[in-house]
């Protein structure tokens, strides 16, 4: 009998994310002590017959009676252990369906940046939304740092072009020109084809002012307004060109 109730315990556990396998096993534990019981009643019941048919003796009969009672005994743990495996399973469904929403979440996602369908992992995505978040709070320090983990870490991400950029206006936002101009020509060379690329023009000609240099300012002025006349930014450039005359 202990081997019956061992099986029903094992079918009751639980399961959890390193338990798949253990689930598989009680279900075949439980599936072997149910039909262990079933064979031990049917074994029983024909012992009640064979003996019935033999006799109508008293003793006969009263022994007929206790197997009649360990069949009902019997078929008592049957309907636990079935109510128990049918609860595994349940359990064993849910945990593959939740297993597989998780690792759906994992996935990478298809995301459209600056007019270009990519793909982005969740890790890559929240990382360049924390590194911009502390751009947005001020702390261009942390927002510098981030940013250039960000490039080292992803530099074919979707987010590459943008990330280069904020990385240059941190630079900027922190007065130092130069490493400014440096980071925001990585956009023009690296990302021909980025919306960036005028803003980073835009950007640099800013530095070039901030160091006084105007012959520098404007040439970069005129190449934003020349090669992206349809940018934002190229209206910018229009009128500070005209400032500078």
């Amino acid at each position: 009998m202990n081997k019956f109730l061992a099986a029903a315990a094992l079918a009751a556990f639980s399961l959890g994310p390193l338990q798949a396998q253990a689930a598989l096993f009680e279900d075949d534990e439980a599936r072997r002590a149910i039909l262990e019981i079933r064979e031990r009643m049917n074994n029983m019941q024909n012992e009640i017959n064979a003996k019935a048919d033999k006799s109508g003796n008293f003793e006969l009969n009263n022994q007929n009676e206790q197997l009649k009672q360990e069949i009902a005994r019997l078929r008592g743990q049957v309907e636990m252990l079935t109510n128990e495996l049918a609860n595994t399973q349940k359990r064993q469904k849910d945990f593959y369906v939740d297993l597989d929403t998780r690792l759906r979440k994992l996935e990478p996602q298809q995301m459209t940046i600056d007019g270009k369908e990519v793909s982005v992992e969740q890790g890559e995505q929240r990382a360049y939304e924390a590194a911009l978040a502390a751009f947005k709070a001020g702390d261009y320090k942390t927002a510098g740092a981030s940013f250039y983990d960000f490039l080292r870490r992803y530099p074919n991400s979707g987010f590459a072009p943008s990330a280069q950029y904020w990385l240059g206006n941190t630079y900027y936002a922190q007065r130092d020109y130069r490493n400014a101009i440096s980071a925001q020509q990585v956009v023009v060379k690296n990302f021909p084809d980025s919306p960036k690329v005028a803003d980073a023009l835009l950007n640099i000609a800013s530095c070039y002012m901030e160091l006084k240099d105007k012959a520098s300012a404007k040439k970069t002025l005129e190449t934003l307004v020349t090669k992206y006349p349809d940018a934002p930014s190229a209206q910018t450039a229009k009128e500070r060109l005209a400032a500078l005359k």
